[in-house]
């Protein structure tokens, strides 16, 4: 302003274009746009050409345009800085974002890989030794009376224990395994091991009926394993609370597969429908797959009926 107001003409305002640029380029939310700034931009950009008017005793046209275009240009140069700005610092936050929900998903997933071991760990454990010590009990009491029954009593023990530690084994080494490049174990049994299940029942004395309605499907994975365990879980709460008996109904509907197990109890001997690991891990299963279980005790009876919904894989 000072050199215009004594004559000194000025083509391109260098210092105050590069002031505008930052000024405009440096706008956030510690350095804010305030009502003071466009009076002081305004008023200086004025006060410069009325000193070059005063001077020149003309009014400043070529200045008045040099000095907008610059102007307006060092403008939009800052906002389009400040905006690239604004687009990094907001990458890098949903950069972070995805991080960490990605890092919570794999927790999340860690913890039900080990919910869903624990489980299986459970069911056949469980199931194996409730056999056990049917088994064992029944070799004790009729060793004196039938040595050869007992004998055979101890080798179904054995191969049980063996097959049990074996299936162990697998569940575990399947989550030991996941980071290398060992071959992926058997899958858990399915629907298609039922009869082997019913075999192993009948050889600790219980006696099961099975009952198929409707035409099988082949279930996908998830569901065909659920349903599995939940007839270990059934016949294993048969063989401890029961009267040596149980019915299997595996009825193919036209939505989902309903399996009902019923068995005779002694009074005062059913399982609660609340309590139990064995009843909480069936409806855990259940709730899962999106389907429904209901286990009560009514005229002496213990019935356990669970829904599991068809899947998009499921085929008959």
């Amino acid at each position: 302003m000072l050199l215009a107001g004594l004559g000194y003409p000025i083509d391109l305002l260098l210092g105050p274009t590069a002031a505008l640029y930052l000024l405009a380029a440096s706008r956030g939310p510690a350095h804010p746009w305030t009502r003071r700034t466009t009076p002081t931009v305004v008023g200086l950009l004025a006060a410069y050409l009325g000193a070059t008017a005063v001077s020149q005793a003309v009014v400043p046209a070529i200045e008045l345009l040099h000095t907008g275009l610059t102007a307006a240009a060092a403008w939009f140069a800052g906002e389009r800085t400040r905006l690239r700005r604004e687009q990094m610092a907001d990458l890098r936050r949903r950069a972070l974002r995805a991080e960490q929900e990605a890092e919570r998903e794999r927790l999340l997933a860690v913890a039900e890989e080990r919910a869903r071991i624990g489980r299986d760990l459970h069911d056949s454990a469980g199931h194996a030794i409730s056999v056990i010590a049917v088994r064992a009990g029944a070799a004790r009491l009729r060793h004196r009376q039938d040595p050869d029954r007992s004998l055979l009593a101890l080798t179904a023990i054995e191969e049980l224990a063996r097959s049990t530690a074996e299936e162990i084994d697998q569940i575990v080494g399947a989550f030991r395994r996941r980071d290398t490049q060992e071959s992926v174990p058997a899958p858990p049994p399915g629907l298609a091991s039922v009869d082997t299940l019913i075999a192993q029942r009948a050889q600790a004395g219980l006696r099961v009926t099975l009952d198929i309605h409707g035409t099988p499907r082949s279930l996908t994975g998830p569901a065909d394993q659920a349903s599995y365990r939940i007839l270990q879980e059934a016949l294993t709460n048969a063989a401890r609370h029961g009267c040596g008996s149980a019915t299997i109904a595996l009825d193919f509907g036209d939505t989902g597969l309903d399996i009902t197990v019923v068995n005779p109890v002694a009074p005062g001997d059913a399982p609660r429908p609340g309590g139990g690991h064995g009843l909480i891990g069936m409806h855990e299963r259940v709730a899962v797959l999106g389907g429904t279980l209901d286990a009560r005790h009514t005229d002496g009876r213990f019935r356990m009926r669970a829904h599991i919904p068809y899947r998009n894989g499921d085929r008959t």
